[in-house]
Formats: C-alpha cells, structure tokens, sequence
C-alpha cells in the first residue's frame, strides 16, 4: 500500500507543478503583448507631435497669444535699449494690449492696438527699453476665436529715418493733424516724441470717411526719453494718417509721418477716394 502511494506520489507532485506553469504562461503572453500595445501607441504619439513642434522653429521665435490670454518677454540685460514688438493674425481681427513693466507697479508705457485686418496690416513698434530689467507684456484682449502671432525682438529694431525725423512738427494738446499719402506709398513711419513731458496720443489709419482700419492708444510718462516709433502698413489708396493728441494744452508733442516704402508697381487706373490724388 505504502508503495503503491510512493508511485504515485511523482504523478502527484506533477500535477501541481504543470498546473501553475500552464497559468503561468498566459499572464507573460498578455504583458508581452501589453508592452508591445504601448510602444507601439508611444511611437505613433512621439511621430505625430515631434515634427509639428519642430517645424515653426525660426530665428523670430514667434508666439501664438490665444484671445484672453497673457505673454511676457524679459530683458535682464541694461544694454537692451529698445525692443520691436511685431502682432500679425490669420487675416482676423487684431485687438492687443502692450504695456511695458520697468519695477513692481511701473508701467512707463502702454498702449491699445487694433487692427481690422492683422495680415494685410500688421502692427510694428518700437519701444525703448532704457535701464533694464525691463518686461514687455502682450494680452489678447480678442475673443478665443481670434488669436495673435506676437514676436518681440532685441536685435535689428527699426529706426526713424533722416526725413522722418527732419519732418517732426509740433501738435498742440487737443489738437489733430492728418497726413493724407499717395496711393503708391505701401506703408509709412511715424514718430512722435515730446520734450520730456507725458506723450498721450492716439494714431488712427483711415482708408475712406470714417473708416479706422487701424487704432492705437499710446501712452508714455516721458515722450523725450521713450518716444514712439511704428511702421504702418498702407496698402490700397485713400490712406489717411491723423493723429490726436489727447493730453491736455500744456503737454504738446511733435509728430512725424513720412513715406517708408513705394510700390512702384501700383497701377494708376486704381481708384482713389477723395480725387486728390494729382495736387
């Protein structure tokens, strides 16, 4: 009896042994295949966002400011004295706010920008960033369905030419002037600048009565020391460049608006609102 137990003792001891191996094979096959699932899902995810974060990589570090949302751009070093601030949409709307933060609570400058069209106009300025650090803020003020591609640039800023400069007439406080321009002229520079008083101004680029294709609300505590420099985009004729100054009667400011550049090729049959165009 003791024997016949004894034989079957190994048969015994071999069913429990096969039995754990059988269960223990189909738990390796499931990880595998498991772990082969998840590489396979990490390498379509790695392929498909890789590349698309790569390819906008340019020398203008551009960046997209959704509607409603807020970008800064710090400048640590003193020898950044001026910054060029370019805002550009899809053809959409542009509506931004660019305040420049210079210390806690000091906001030296600040202006309100609109544009009807931020592709066929889109905004450049310059800002002067004197004693740094300084911190040039951009809010979307836009709806979510409109956002901006805003670049902020410390390297080969625009500078006022020699006419521009030389062009410079003085606007009472309350007072306004226009600058009407041929239809030839593609866009034109305008500087203004006080004696070191507050510079508060609002620019304005009309093509037809009335028609603002293009506002901006300037604000500078010292227009000597941070005078305003922009580039505007005048495609089309009929542009008409006014320019107010909203400070009071003893702040006035000097302003200069001239061609900056010429579309030769501007066909003369084009039509020209107002008929002004030969005096």
């Amino acid at each position: 009896m003791l024997s016949c137990v004894l034989a079957a003792s190994p048969a015994l001891m071999l069913g429990p042994v096969a039995s754990p191996a059988l269960r223990h094979a189909s738990p390796v096959m499931q990880q595998t295949f498991q772990r082969e699932q998840v590489g396979y899902g990490t390498a379509i995810y790695t392929g498909g966002v890789v590349p698309t974060r790569n390819a906008p990589v340019k020398a203008d570090s551009t960046i997209l400011v959704q509607g409603g949302s807020l970008r800064t751009w710090s400048y640590r070093s003193p020898s950044v004295e001026q910054v060029q601030v370019v805002l550009s949409t899809e053809g959409r709307p542009l509506d931004a706010d660019i305040e420049l933060w210079h210390g806690p609570d000091n906001t030296p400058c600040k202006m309100r920008v609109y544009v009807e069209n931020g592709q066929l106009r889109p905004f450049s300025a310059v800002i002067e960033t004197p004693r740094g650090p300084n911190t040039v803020a951009i809010r979307n003020i836009g709806q979510i369905e409109f956002p901006i591609a805003a670049n902020v640039v410390a390297d080969q800023v625009d500078s006022p030419s020699a006419d521009c400069i030389a062009a410079s007439t003085t606007i009472q406080g309350g007072a306004l002037r226009t600058y009407p321009f041929d239809p030839t002229v593609d866009s034109v520079q305008v500087l203004l600048k006080t004696d070191g008083r507050p510079l508060n101004a609002r620019i304005e680029l009309l093509q037809g009565p009335n028609n603002n294709k293009q506002v901006i609300e300037l604000y500078t505590e010292d227009g000597l020391d941070r005078p305003f420099f922009a580039i505007l985009e005048t495609p089309g004729s009929g542009n008409v460049v006014r320019i107010v100054n909203t400070a009071p009667i003893e702040f006035p400011m000097t302003a200069g608006v001239v061609p900056h550049s010429i579309n030769t090729d501007m066909s003369a049959a084009d039509v020209v609102i107002g008929g002004d165009i030969g005096r």
